[in-house]
């Protein structure tokens, strides 16, 4: 792992376990269980910001981080947004949201593995950093939906939010990928 950045990257990661098994005793064990997945993705939502702001900051950037922290971020939301398509708080129309974020993902990383080898660098934009903090706060707000008045509606309105600024940044992306491809 080599740098703290990386660790935190690391530990993204491995909290996707407990919350994923927390999602299963939620119906069992009550509403604290709900509130501790939300403490674990709190954390692992806080590992994102901190992980690359320190490699940043402290100029520890690494091959391993490179390629590992996107990846963790969108193991991350993947599984998240299952996890809530299958305990029923995405569902009906609601569902395209989670559609369109997925599809833009796995779009934007192919494209990314593509320009790679070609030193094409795409880097990420401000709009896209809007993206990801609305996408955090909606997955989050999905997440304690069922202990919280009115926070599973606000959560399901903000990833769809999240979802139009990422059919907006993908179009952004994928734009200027055909553009180098053309070249």
């Amino acid at each position: 792992m080599q740098n703290i950045p990386n660790a935190l990257t690391v530990l993204r990661i491995l909290l996707i376990v407990p919350m994923t098994a927390l999602f299963f005793f939620e119906t069992t064990a009550g509403g604290w269980v709900i509130w501790l997945n939300f403490g674990l993705y709190v954390i692992a939502a806080i590992t994102d910001f901190l992980d690359g702001w320190l490699a940043r900051k402290y100029k520890i950037t690494s091959p391993f981080g490179t390629f590992l922290d996107p990846i963790s971020d969108k193991i991350l939301v993947g599984c998240l947004l299952v996890l809530l398509v299958a305990f029923g708080r995405l569902e009906g129309l609601w569902l395209i949201a989670v559609l369109a974020i997925m599809t833009r993902e796995f779009l934007i990383s192919g494209l990314r593995e593509y320009l790679g080898p070609h030193n094409v660098k795409m880097p990420v934009t401000k709009l896209a950093k809007w993206k990801t903090a609305t996408q955090m706060l909606a997955l989050g707000l999905l997440i304690i939906g069922p202990v919280l008045p009115y926070t599973l509606l606000a959560g399901q309105i903000l990833l769809c939010v999240a979802a139009l600024i990422t059919a907006i940044t993908g179009w952004g992306y994928l734009k200027a990928g055909l553009a180098h491809m053309r070249a």
